[in-house]
């Protein structure tokens, strides 16, 4: 195999470190000629299955299911709807389930009767009036969006301004899968303070029927509708029918605005919807109403406000006197829920701003050419009255070209599918849950802390012993192995006396299913005794609460740094931490073998190895009785490679407990609860610099937050301290590193492990250095970058290093300083809208720090059929890794990709495997798999030259056939 990152042209024209021009050739912007494809042909689209189709025009019958504590009922008619809540009259009626589902699932309410009323015609019309448009409450909001979008476009703009600003809420509103089932009856009857669209309801004056066994009513969506938190004036036996949204006039103007913490899919911190009707022809406010969510227990309309700004002049004094009076009003308590007082207040201001622009400049669009009825609006204040749009999105990928005369068959260098790619797309790959259950398998759920810090003073599981298809409690007293466990053995695989963080696992439910184990785990009851726990970062530099030891790095004399240094710099940067969100959380099931201790494992981890041992451990028998198989991940960012381990020890002592297969597969909030994230963060630094921005010495010290355990803290802290320089040559530095032990769930392994954190502080202090010294940003972290042979502060020597030509290559290709003048032209022109432009050195030192897991090993079977079955010691987890080591073993072997597969990764196949960490895995393994690839061919060897023109079939068979060895191990180091 030629080695070399060009495919063994190094040093030639093909090298990536080469600068010559026809180094460009080798690049090319397409990956296929689209005319070699056949054209579309429209009549081969998959249709909507015709069955499917009939189905609606069956006469729908009332359905009704009932469980063990729910009956949910679907009717066909108003008649029996209203019949159904007048029988039920605290019956929850479900159109999408957004959010009663959410209530009983993760809020542990119960609701025994649920009407679903999606089969009602009546509640899904929509009827066009004189006043408006009414919508039945069942409607989707996608169809009210749809509907709403086709009236805007057909009616005049001044009729349909209550419509634009509803459209404007719904472009924010959760994600196209949510509004495609959330009903508009829904989000109004949920009566959530936070609504996005119930402040534009209320500040429009939108009606609602409600219909009983009594009649009819119509009511007015105003400051009377909610009448406190989650309630509002509709009767238990009503149901809401339809909301009419109306008409605006000639001489009204409204808007709707949302903040969030993200702009898209994301719960409003403060909503609010605004409505001013001027008298004819004037610019004197006839009604003005200001409703907001965000702000009290209920949606609320400012009515003092409006009542003050009723019959003033739309102008400058207006403004002031709106902004006085809000202020007075919309207060909120220093402990109101949901926190960020300040902000909220000011929110409520910021709103009423950007809605008395946008009227300015409406009225002086639609009076143009007439008296000016206010004032114009000044050319950089215009930015604030822009609706938020994406721009298009254009990007280019390039590729470098394979060598000239590369085999078609060697797919090294060549773009090439993701192996999983079809089966993923189409939902056939097969994850941990997705496996089969076993005969006689039982479920298991967690029972965790709800104190951050306490000791256990009982555990009662007596009460859910009585929820149907509950088989036993598992805890400490049932680990036959040992109950500690852990990277540094500091944890236990149930607490026993001591809970140190919310999350900690105290025991576990097993039952015959999900729901009933999660019902059962529910009804456990712990008793503690609270102690003072340790959160934050600060509170642990109070209490001295740090892990040993102490980290340090030293280069050259920091003292006489600072005194030949012109400035001197000091400050310190807060870095939060953050959730690993994978799409596929913690999973594991546990099969015993019923012999020898023997158990077979699949799991969801990043660490069979780790996983293997810890397994063992916890069941007191040698790893050799415990097989480890990872199929694929639903992503891991390194929040799979320890912390799965603490969901698999309680599987596996529960199945060795029960000796059944046991499964659990955490919900999103128990992993985000117990399983850890980045860590924060903490870094202090002093930084002594040249007016020119050279920086001579720097003091930093780095504190990041552990959680509860050692874990993979050290390893991160490290790494932070390893990149705390980013790409800058600093002469003289002192550097600490202190883990804190807090009574937070462990932090672990996250995309960068430490590099992101300590780069991020060391970008803070540069920045503070360039606006000290007034000089462009970019000028100075150019001047301080290292050189071609330069030794960093961990004494590497950087050879081959080309990272002042890929500096100077990025300003040229992005044509960075001419798109710095435009962002600069565009921010004087704009007073509330800004743009940026920056650009910034990374560096990332792959491998492991710890030098023996630099390791990897591989194992390849050739079949008589010439087909190849191929194992390594990575695992696939979305980024592809099984597809490069088919790649590898492809150009190794010498045939088709098509003849390789990788069935899985397994600890009976490729034992003692690093993680799958690190940014190496492709290196190391690609390696292994290459050495077992070239044992292999050395045997093939006098075969091959005995028939050179024979096929790789004929070889394999004759190897067979001459009792040649076909299976052979690989490994790298």
């Amino acid at each position: 195999m030629n080695g070399g990152c060009c495919g063994g042209k190094a040093n030639g024209p093909g090298c990536c470190m080469n600068g010559k021009e026809d180094n460009v050739t080798m690049m090319s912007s397409s990956l296929f000629n689209p005319s070699e494809f056949q054209p579309l042909d429209p009549t081969q689209e998959p249709i909507f299955p015709p069955e499917l189709m009939t189905q609606s025009n069956k006469q729908q019958k009332q359905l009704c299911f009932k469980g063990e504590r729910v009956m949910w009922v679907q009717p066909t008619t108003l008649k029996e709807l209203v019949a159904l809540k007048s029988q039920y009259p605290n019956a929850k009626l479900v159109v999408g389930n957004t959010e009663v589902g959410i209530e009983m699932r993760l809020k542990n309410m119960l609701y025994p009767v649920i009407i679903a009323p999606a089969w009602i015609s009546e509640m899904n019309a929509v009827q066009h009036t004189e006043t408006g448009v009414t919508f039945g409450a069942a409607c989707t909001l996608s169809s009210v969006e749809e509907v709403l979008r086709k009236v805007v476009a057909e009616l005049p703009p001044y009729k349909t301004e209550v419509f634009q600003a509803v459209l404007e809420q719904l472009r924010w509103f959760a994600g196209p899968q949510i509004r495609n089932v959330a009903a508009l009856g829904g989000n109004i009857m949920t009566a959530s303070p936070i609504s996005d669209l119930n402040p534009v309801l209320m500040a429009s004056g939108s009606k609602l029927t409600l219909v009983s066994n009594a009649g009819k009513r119509t009511v007015t969506m105003d400051e009377k509708f909610f009448t406190a938190y989650r309630k509002t004036i509709v009767k238990p036996e009503e149901i809401l029918l339809s909301v009419e949204i109306p008409y605006s006039k000639k001489g009204e103007y409204f808007s709707a605005f949302k903040q969030a913490s993200r702009r898209e899919d994301d719960i409003a911190i403060v909503t609010c919807g605004m409505r001013v009707l001027f008298q004819d022809g004037t610019s004197r406010v006839e009604e003005i109403k200001l409703s907001y969510g965000g702000m009290a227990p209920t949606t609320i309309l400012a009515l003092k406000t409006c009542q003050e700004l009723t019959g003033r002049e739309w102008n400058e004094k207006l403004l002031q006197d709106a902004c006085r009076l809000l202020a007075g009003e919309m207060d909120l308590s220093p402990s109101a829920p949901g926190g960020m007082v300040e902000f909220r207040r000011t929110l409520t201001l910021s709103f009423f701003f950007k809605f008395y622009l946008t009227v300015l400049q409406k009225m002086s669009k639609n009076h143009s050419g007439t008296n000016n009825l206010c004032e114009p609006i000044p050319s950089n204040y215009v930015s604030a009255t822009e609706l938020f749009h994406k721009d298009p999105i254009a990007n280019a990928q390039l590729f470098q070209e394979v060598p000239r005369g590369q085999a078609v068959e060697d797919m090294v260098g060549r773009p090439l599918m993701h192996v999983a790619a079809v089966k993923q797309a189409c939902g056939e790959a097969v994850y941990c849950d997705d496996i089969p259950h076993y005969e006689n398998e039982l479920y298991l759920t967690l029972v965790t802390s709800t104190k951050a810090h306490a000791k256990i003073l009982s555990v009662d599981a007596s009460e859910a012993q009585s929820v149907p298809g509950f088989v036993c409690f598992v805890s400490a007293k049932d680990v036959p192995g040992s109950n500690i466990t852990g990277i540094a053995n500091d944890e236990t695989v149930f607490a026993e006396d001591v809970v140190t963080c919310v999350g900690h696992i105290i025991g576990a439910v097993l039952a015959d299913t999900q729901e009933h184990s999660r019902r059962a785990a529910k009804a456990v009851k712990i008793k503690y005794e609270e102690l003072k726990p340790i959160v934050t970062i600060q509170e642990a530099i109070e209490k001295q609460s740090f892990l040993k030891p102490i980290k340090r790095i030293k280069k050259g004399d920091v003292k006489k740094g600072f005194e030949e240094s012109d400035h001197i710099l000091e400050g310190e940067m807060h870095l939060g931490g953050q959730e690993h969100f994978y799409l596929e959380t913690h999973c594991t099931l546990a099969v015993p073998k019923g012999e020898d201790g023997e158990m077979e494992l699949f799991v969801s981890t990043q660490n069979p190895t780790k996983t293997q041992e810890f397994a063992a451990n916890a069941l007191g028998v040698p790893s050799n009785r415990i097989v480890v198989r990872v199929k694929r991940m639903g992503g891991g960012f390194g929040g799979k490679e320890t912390r799965n381990t603490i969901l698999t020890t309680a599987v596996v002592v529960a199945a060795f407990k029960t000796g059944r297969p046991v499964r659990c597969m955490l919900d999103r909030d128990e992993d985000m609860l117990i399983s850890g994230g980045r860590h924060p963060f903490l870094g202090r630094y002093k930084v002594g610099f040249m007016k020119n921005g050279k920086v001579k010495s720097l003091e930093v010290s780095y504190y990041c937050n552990g959680g509860n355990s050692v874990d993979l803290s050290y390893g991160v802290l490290d790494r932070a301290l390893l990149h705390l320089d980013n790409s800058y040559n600093i002469p003289n530095v002192s550097s600490v590193g202190i883990v804190c032990k807090t009574n937070l769930p462990s932090n672990t392994a996250f995309r960068g492990f430490g590099g992101p954190q300590g780069m991020m502080i060391a970008e803070c202090w540069m920045s503070d250095l360039a606006h000290k010294c007034g000089l462009p940003p970019e000028e100075v972290r150019k001047l301080n970058l290292y050189h071609e042979g330069d030794l960093t502060h961990f004494n590497q020597k950087l050879e081959g290093f080309t990272l002042r030509r890929c500096w100077d290559e990025c300003l040229s290709s992005s044509s960075y300083h001419a798109r710095k003048k435009l962002v600069e032209e565009f921010n004087k022109q704009n007073r509330w809208k800004k743009r940026g432009i920056c650009i910034i050195p990374t560096k990332f030192g792959i491998s492991f720090t710890i030098p023996f897991l630099n390791q990897a090993g591989a194992l390849v079977h050739v079949y008589t059929d010439g087909s190849v079955l191929l194992t390594h010691g990575g695992t696939e987890m979305g980024q592809g890794l099984h597809t490069k080591m088919i790649q590898v073993a492809s150009r190794s072997l010498g045939i088709p990709t098509s003849k390789i597969h990788i069935s899985e990764t397994s600890t009976n196949t490729v034992p003692n495997t690093s993680p799958t960490a690190a940014s190496v895995s492709a290196d190391i393994n690609g390696m292994a798999v290459h050495n077992a690839c070239q044992t292999i061919l050395k045997r093939l060897e006098p075969i091959k030259q005995s028939n050179p023109k024979g096929s790789w079939e004929d070889w394999v068979k004759a190897a067979y056939e001459n009792c040649v060895s076909l299976s052979a191990t690989g490994f790298y180091r």
